[in-house]
């Protein structure tokens, strides 16, 4: 998460060239449902300023200042009032070297004789941001300014130039990030750099907040808040639950492509505001609570958990997120899109076939046309029909587009499948259970990577099972889950299950992941003791997907313990048993059982 967006947050992508206004506009014009770029954005006023929120994050008797720059049309000084598009950012001033934590380590089992301490970062190095912070700006500003709308940049607490302390979806980030849409509309105090108050006489107060990944995960952060003036949020790639970033069901689970990255690395990373002394034992905090001993949810976690105050939400939600990003999983925006329908607000989706991206990048004018109608209709409220039309759009494998009444498919349904014996090299796999009373094993091996076990014509390190082929094409739609009833060699082990496409060609794509620590099968709050060869019913929850399983393919699920990118890494060794019969997968498929039999 933090690497990449850095990159997206820092880099000035222009957009196309819009001619110079001779000139000024004295108010926005709209056209087929979106705002014209009537304004020179050559022609604006820039503002620094530092907004109060109300919390002492960093302990030293002060409220936090939070550094603010807005960037408004020229025409805001002769009394026209424009609404804002304001993206709150830890990454404007860059990141510092942080080592993340060693997962080559044994689980904890308060059983086990080998448990031990695995959260220990070692050799962590933090070096303070070198040089002035660079000019902050963004690939949309010149789009929004030109059609009217005000920028506002806002750095989170601890970064920047803003004061306070980081703390990687903290209660006192959300309410620094809230203060600057409180100060938008008359709520709170603003100064510049000499001191002197500033107002915002110049908006209409109306907000919307956007951004990509942790910048997307703000706006979701804001909006639970309630507060009065965010009309509407595009989070991008953005996380609903910070549990789920770094965990998932007791185990210690990494985002992709940052194994052993957790939420203290992320949060000394951004630490870039000048004073690297005073946040020193917030961040010493952060590490202990997050706890990557028992990884079980906590009142930590559910602090940074945005789906508890989903409730409050008052802005038109338009949720993006990529098909295939494992950094952000699919799971953030799946539940925070389900979350948004239950409460009533306005609502929409945008499901692309790309990883951790802004839409951007893959469809650049239709996407344009998207985001313009959305702030159009909802914050300079023109009455442009964005309600009435189809909620889902989605990309599929082929790369065309579609657009769909609703996501998860309008007419999914969970459709079962059973597993037969044969899972050392290729078990069976179909809608019927066989009434085989079988028993299979694996074990542990986490230097394999999941990819090596799904393509290995048999192995002693994971249980295979396939559906034969399909004589017609499959749609998942949603979020499918695995029952085992399996019981364990030791006290801790890793699970790990895989939803496998098997091309004609032998070729294999692994559709969806999930991950659980048994001793959490219970609940994520608590661990309980794992006795060795007691069985145990174990579920894990696929990450949701919206995917063509194509007709001619083959539909695998696979069974491994640790994953290598992803799980901490024991050392091999650890045995999983599996009742073959008493184990099934449910999963979401348009058409529901029907479908799912006529295919196989």
């Amino acid at each position: 998460m933090r690497r990449v967006v850095t990159v997206l947050a820092a880099v000035a992508v222009a957009l196309p060239v819009i001619p110079s206004v001779a000139n000024a506009a004295q108010g926005p014009v709209f056209k087929d449902g979106q705002a014209q770029p009537v304004f020179d954005p050559a022609d604006v006023v820039r503002e620094s300023l530092w907004v109060t929120a109300p919390v002492d994050s960093d302990r030293d008797g002060k409220d936090d200042l939070v550094h603010v720059e807005v960037v408004r049309p020229r025409a805001t000084e002769q009394g026209l009032k424009v609404p804002v598009v304001y993206q709150a950012s830890p990454y404007y001033a860059g990141g510092n070297d942080v080592a993340n934590h060693n997962v080559d380590v044994e689980l904890n089992s308060p059983t086990w004789p080998g448990r031990h301490r695995n959260g220990t970062a070692g050799d962590e190095r933090v070096a303070a941001a070198i040089g002035p912070n660079p000019a902050i700006t963004w690939r949309y500003e010149q789009y929004f300014t030109a059609r009217g709308f005000a920028v506002v940049y806002g750095e989170s607490l601890g970064s920047g130039q803003s004061t306070g302390c980081p703390t990687s979806g903290g209660r006192n980030e959300t309410i620094g990030a809230k203060s600057v849409v409180d100060w938008l509309n008359g709520r709170a105090r603003a100064k510049d750099a000499a001191g002197a108050p500033v107002s915002a006489k110049w908006t209409t107060g109306s907000v919307g907040m956007m951004g990509v990944s942790y910048n997307g995960t703000l706006p979701n952060a804001v909006a639970t808040t309630g507060v009065r003036g965010l009309d509407a949020i595009v989070p991008i790639a953005a996380i609903s639950s910070w549990y789920d970033y770094y965990r998932q069901d007791g185990a210690v689970v990494a985002p992709g492509t940052f194994q052993g990255e957790d939420l203290d690395v992320l949060a000394r990373y951004v630490y870039t505001r000048a004073d690297q002394e005073i946040c020193k034992p917030v961040l010493d905090e952060i590490e202990r609570e997050q706890d990557r001993i028992t990884g079980d949810y906590s009142p930590f976690w559910h602090e940074r958990n945005y789906l508890k105050d989903v409730h409050k939400v008052r802005a038109a939600t338009l949720v993006v997120h990529g098909l295939n990003d494992w950094n952000v999983k699919d799971l953030h925006a799946e539940q925070w899109y389900e979350a948004i329908k239950k409460v009533g607000v306005p609502h929409k989706i945008w499901w692309h076939q790309s990883g951790h991206a802004d839409p951007y990048s893959l469809r650049r004018d239709e996407w344009l046309v998207t985001l313009n109608r959305w702030f159009t209709r909802y914050l300079y409220k023109q009455q442009n029909g964005v309600e009435k039309e189809p909620r889902a759009t989605i990309q599929r494998e082929d790369k065309s587009w579609v657009d769909e009444a609703e996501w998860p498919a309008p007419g999914t349904s969970p459709a079962s499948l059973y597993l037969g014996a044969g899972g050392a090299s290729r078990g069976t796999l179909g809608t019927s259970p066989t009434h085989r009373s079988v028993t299979e094993s694996l074990t542990d091996d986490a230097t394999k990577t999941a990819e090596s076990l799904v393509d290995a014509a048999s192995s002693a390190n994971r249980l295979s099972y396939s559906t034969g082929t399909t004589k017609k094409a499959i749609r998942l739609s949603g979020r499918g889950k695995v029952d085992l009833r399996t019981s364990f060699s030791r006290p801790a082990a890793n699970v790990t299950a895989l939803l496998v496409d098997r091309a004609p060609d032998g070729t294999s794509k692994i559709i969806t992941r999930g991950w659980t620590d048994p001793q959490n099968r219970l609940s994520p709050w608590l661990t309980l003791p794992v006795t060795p060869g007691r069985e145990y019913s174990v579920e894990v929850r696929f990450e949701p997907k919206d995917y063509l399983v194509a007709a001619g393919h083959k539909i695998e699920f696979v069974l491994l313990s640790s994953d290598f990118d992803y799980t901490l890494r024991p050392k091999p060794g650890a045995g999983i048993s599996l009742d073959v019969d008493d184990t099934r997968l449910d999963l979401p498929i348009l058409g529901g059982k029907r479908a799912l039999r006529e295919a196989l």
